[in-house]
């Protein structure tokens, strides 16, 4: 069964992919905040389909928000 989680969390995944990439240095350390939000999106993911929408919502956007912000770090 495919729920609303599963897409976005299936589509965060695929644009954490695509953003490391095409938009990092592609170095261990930005490769590990990464997994981070991963790890944070897997979450949000069993959490929505566990009925807390909320919460789960909350997680999926720190998880990007996150992820954005280790992308757009500049580069020391």
């Amino acid at each position: 069964m495919v729920t609303f989680f599963d897409i976005i969390s299936v589509a965060s995944f695929i644009g954490l992919a695509l953003a490391f990439f095409l938009w990092t240095e592609r170095d261990n350390r930005t490769l590990l905040h990464f997994v981070i939000s991963g790890t944070v999106l897997a979450v949000a993911n069993q959490v929505g389909n566990a009925g807390q929408s909320a919460f789960a919502f909350i997680l999926i956007v720190a998880a990007i928000a996150y992820a954005v912000v280790v992308a757009w770090r500049p580069v020391s």
